[in-house]
């Protein structure tokens, strides 16, 4: 009787028999790790395959080759635990190299499979893999702690090639495919990403809060609404963080949300109201950056919280969110002294008077205020606060003239000795700053002098006889003969 001779064992086994190698290997960044002969044996084993014999014969590959890369990926991830002192991890930074070279193999051959079998007979066994490289890729393509040069290298040639692979022109259409009915990888990235996602863990991986980040900004409208709750938890969650910089990362999340998904779907289950809380809680905190991120993304989530209303006459119009957060706004702006606190409020005030509209009149008293105490402040050589409180001061003229008249006399005594100052100013204020200064308050005072009938031109008179300082000539002069051919025309 004839002994059968035994049969070789399966790429699946012997894949199998590495990962029980390589996970008793110990965790990433321990001392007895660096060698990683599991992972070199797995590197000759994918360069060995025959990859399109494999793929017709073995139906096994498709789990094998997923549990290979979630072991890679697993074993080359960054210690866990934030890294504070913000020093580079040498030892995580080759090992991740060393994987990417591995993975590079291993898509190198799938592309060449690709060539003879075609695509249909290589993207089923790609498919269950493809999520662990790209999240691999993505963790140590860009700069941070726990990266090298070498590995930023690999993991971006890496994607490249995934992407080559894959037949995707670009990340974007990798996660969401190429059609909007058609189904991309970012269910599945993100279905990796959940378990990293929560409350608890969140921070063990240093890597997990870029990742998201990265990964949500490539996913545009309309396919983003689709995704909506796996989304919204974890972008609330890093903008609650106590480090601004998470909190500005989440907030940046937020307003890619806000941008990409339909208005009717953030207002169901009134997310829209759970968003604009968290947000406005957020200006309490006098981080410049944080404020800016914050107004920004409110600007762009009113029109969601602030449906069109019928209004009727006699009542008076209800006050929103808008009217809510200007007013806090302005409440801080006053009494503030800090030089970047004050031009990110006055960076973005003009946007909030421009949406308003008339409905300004609301906060015309406080806002008089703040106009005025910003513009006697010099606010060092690029003048960006005086600049946009002008355009602030233009806005609420335009929205608001019927209340202007009555503030007429403040109005010009600001304006006109911040134009005294700026004349005479001899500091390192460059000249194209001072003549826009000039021209903004030259249109300022123009306005001035339409909305009241002519007042300032008449007023302006007087003061030229006693003015010596041609600068100050020059823009009153400019303000007469502006209303002057404004009255020509009939206007």
């Amino acid at each position: 009787m004839e002994l059968e001779s035994p049969r070789e064992p399966s790429p699946g086994q012997t894949f199998s028999g590495l990962l029980q190698r390589l996970a008793c290997q110990g965790a990433p960044g321990t001392e007895g790790a660096t060698r990683d002969p599991a992972v070199q044996e797995l590197d000759v084993l994918i360069g060995g395959a025959d990859w399109p014999a494999l793929l017709r014969g073995d139906p096994g590959i498709p789990q094998a080759l997923g549990q290979v890369t979630r072991t890679l990926c697993g074993h080359a991830a960054p210690p866990k635990g934030e890294d504070v002192s913000g020093a580079p991890v040498p030892r995580g930074s080759e090992r991740a190299a060393r994987v990417g070279a591995v993975l590079l193999r291993l898509l190198e051959g799938m592309e060449a499979a690709k060539g003879s079998l075609g695509p249909s007979g290589v993207m089923p066994a790609l498919r269950p893999a493809a999520p662990h490289i790209y999240l691999f890729s993505v963790t140590h393509c860009h700069e941070h702690p726990w990266t090298s040069p070498a590995s930023q290298k690999v993991a971006q040639e890496v994607l490249a090639l995934l992407l080559r692979v894959t037949d995707c022109v670009s990340v974007a259409e990798f996660l969401r495919g190429e059609t909007e009915g058609q189904t991309g990888s970012f269910t599945a990235v993100m279905g990796l990403l959940k378990p990293e996602l929560n409350k608890e863990s969140w921070k063990n991986n240093p890597a997990t809060k870029h990742i998201f980040s990265w990964t949500l900004h490539q996913v545009t409208r309309p396919w983003l609404s689709q995704h909506l709750e796996r989304i919204l938890p974890p972008s609330l969650l890093i903008s609650d963080d106590y480090q601004t910089e998470n909190k500005i990362m989440g907030v940046n999340c937020l307003h890619h949300i806000v941008l990409n998904v339909p208005a009717a779907d953030l207002r169901q289950f009134n997310r829209s109201q759970v968003l604009y809380h968290a947000l406005f809680n957020h200006l309490y905190m006098p981080e410049p950056d944080l404020i800016q991120a914050v107004l920004e993304c409110l600007l762009d989530l009113f029109p969601v919280l602030e449906k069109p209303l019928l209004w009727k006459a006699p009542e008076p119009r209800p006050t929103g969110p808008c009217d809510d957060v200007l007013q806090l706004i302005l409440t801080h702006m006053e009494p503030e002294y800090r030089l970047l606190l004050r031009r990110t409020y006055a960076r973005n005030l003009p946007a909030f008077v421009q949406r308003l509209g008339i409905l300004t009149v609301r906060h015309l008293r406080r806002l008089e205020q703040v106009i005025i105490g910003y513009l006697e402040v010099y606010d060092g050589p690029e003048e960006e606060a005086r600049l946009r409180i002008l355009e602030t001061l233009k806005l609420t003229i335009q929205h608001c003239w019927p209340r202007i008249p009555c503030r007429l006399e403040v109005f010009l005594k600001a304006l006109l000795k911040m134009v005294c100052d700026v004349a005479r100013d001899q500091s390192l204020t460059p000249e194209p700053v001072k003549a826009a200064l000039l021209l903004e308050a030259t249109d300022c005072l123009t306005l001035l002098d339409h909305c009241s009938s002519g007042q300032v031109t008449s007023l302006l008179a007087k003061a030229v006889q006693s003015c010596e300082d041609d600068k100050v000539l020059d823009c009153i002069r400019k303000v007469q003969q502006l209303s002057g051919r404004t009255t020509e025309a009939g206007i």
